[in-house]
């Protein structure tokens, strides 16, 4: 049924089970990011860094589109409560893991929760507040909610690796879910959209997508491991270039697509989700190479690495903040996401600026700086897309921007990988060349950046250094030469991207908060 009017304290109690949803998604996201490098110190897998975040996005960016078709079908309340389950059985199983394997491989259901969640937290908004003015107003309260639990998040996370250990940062999860699931239950309204009799879903369609985003992924974690001249990464590329072209065609195809092909012919769509792809790229390089930075590359401990990362995630509040202030203020407010996107370049250019001496003040403006720009971005994609789609696209379309933010930062988290990694090894085996070292388990050691979070590596490479009559402080010095190195190259990276993000920015078309939903999007 429709939404009937609702009075101030039944929004707002519906409002309190939708941020404590995103206080979950927001809450992992950070509280992980900090622990990850003492994850690999004990569980020896930094082989499999980059696999914790790819698997939990490879899934996540499978299930948000699904869920927001469903919803869109169903009413999104079913699959709110189910998502909170599963999200919350697969953050323990996480803290139960014994090896990177299981870690990964508990991730990537955690990522099946976190998809569900996505694909239909955002779109409930919606359907709660159908005035676009009013809807905006109501977004702040989310958005700060997603700025508070991820500020916490980094100092959360560093606090209890360092005092209850790793594990217990996936038990965070839990006292949240206990308490989002008997709110959702009994104040979020089921709402449905969807009037007509054929409510039928494109399972054809999912695993078309789920094999070309499979794909994607492991094409683009072979390329960094192995190189991108292979013929594996090559079959691979093609797989999933093949099918996600057979995904579009048969989209046009079936009589109840994923995503319906109107979608894909409206510019104004187009435009969103690639900004949102490039945006998450960025997004994550930030939030998950930068704890690797700052306990490897300048040794600095999780509780302080969480601390200084603070900043970045206090300022997407307050940039929400004031994005909602200025949104329904302006005549272009559409602009915003440019001068986001301006206000990040300039971040990215601060943090490139990071050492191992520069002070903690500095590096949390840096910091800062990104919070606050993507402040202006994040909520902005969410309500235009929903403002230029048809009404009963707005899951889909909300779940789509989210889904490309995903596959945006799991491409942006393998190829900053590459560069890492590739940094790295250019510079230790420089050095291992230039002292004449040969010894197999020296070179094993310094194989990955590892060795600089985990001290009983660091152990063994000193006895090895006064057996074989080398340097061994000097060796690690120019291994967090070539991490640092590697970082600043992947936030050179973001960098131009970003550049490109302006442009597109810059042209997307005049988004009007003053006039009700149009039953037809703008083509």
């Amino acid at each position: 049924m429709n939404a009937a009017p609702r009075s101030f304290g039944a929004s707002l109690s519906a409002m309190i089970g939708i941020c404590l949803v995103i206080m979950l998604i927001a809450l992992d996201s950070t509280v992980v990011g900090t622990a990850m490098p003492r994850i690999i110190a004990e569980l020896k897998g930094y082989e499999l860094y980059t696999w914790t975040a790819s698997a939990y996005l490879l899934t996540n960016a499978i299930m948000i589109p699904i869920m927001g078709r469903l919803g869109d079908l169903y009413g999104r309340k079913p699959f709110v409560l189910g998502a909170i389950i599963v999200f919350t059985l697969a953050s323990v199983l996480c803290a139960f893991s014994q090896s990177m394997i299981m870690l990964v491989l508990a991730r990537g259901m955690q990522g099946i929760g976190g998809g569900m969640l996505v694909g239909v937290a955002f779109a409930s908004v919606s359907d709660l507040f159908p005035d676009r003015l009013q809807r905006v107003r109501w977004q702040a309260m989310l958005s700060a909610t997603f700025g508070i639990s991820s500020a916490i998040g980094p100092s959360l996370g560093g606090w209890l690796t360092e005092h209850a250990g790793w594990r217990s940062v996936f038990y965070v999860n839990v006292p949240v879910a206990l308490l989002a699931l008997p709110v959702v239950w009994r104040f979020l309204p089921h709402i449905v959209h969807h009037e007509g009799k054929d409510k039928s879903i494109d399972w054809l369609g999912a695993v078309l997508l789920a094999v070309s985003v499979s794909a994607l992924l492991l094409a683009t974690e072979q390329g960094q491991a192995h190189g991108f001249g292979r013929p594996l990464f090559i079959g691979l590329a093609i797989l999933a270039v093949a099918t996600g072209a057979l995904f579009i065609w048969h989209q046009h195809h079936s009589k109840a697509p994923i995503i319906p092909p109107r979608l894909f012919s409206n510019r104004a769509v187009l435009q969103l989700i690639s900004l949102g792809a490039l945006t998450g790229l960025v997004m994550f390089v930030l939030i998950y190479y930068s704890p690797l930075l700052l306990q490897g590359g300048f040794g600095l401990s999780p509780n302080t690495s969480g601390l200084v990362m603070t900043p970045l995630l206090v300022l997407i509040t307050i940039g929400s903040i004031i994005n909602g202030r200025l949104i329904s203020r302006l005549k272009k407010p559409e602009r915003l996401v440019a001068w986001g996107q301006v206000l990040l370049l300039g971040g990215c250019v601060l943090l490139m600026q990071l050492h191992a001496d520069t002070g903690h003040a500095f590096a949390m403006l840096a910091f800062g700086v990104c919070g606050l720009a993507l402040g202006f971005q994040l909520p902005n994609l969410t309500l235009q897309i929903q403002a230029v789609v048809e009404r009963r696209d707005v899951g889909i379309a909300s779940a789509l921007i989210q889904t490309t933010r995903m596959l945006g930062s799991m491409i942006g988290t393998s190829v900053a990988g590459v560069i890492v990694n590739a940094s790295f090894s250019r510079h230790v085996n420089g050095i291992i060349d230039q002292t004449g070292i040969t010894s197999a388990p020296v070179r094993d050691l310094l194989d990955t950046p590892q060795i600089l979070i985990r001290e009983q590596d660091q152990a063994t490479l000193f006895k090895l250094g006064k057996t074989l009559q080398f340097d061994a402080a000097n060796l690690l010095e120019h291994a967090r030469d070539g991490l640092i190195s590697g970082v600043h190259h992947a936030w050179l990276a973001c960098a131009v991207i970003i550049c490109f993000a302006i442009v597109l920015a810059l042209r997307l078309p005049h988004f009007a908060l003053n006039t009700p939903d149009k039953s037809h999007a703008p083509k």
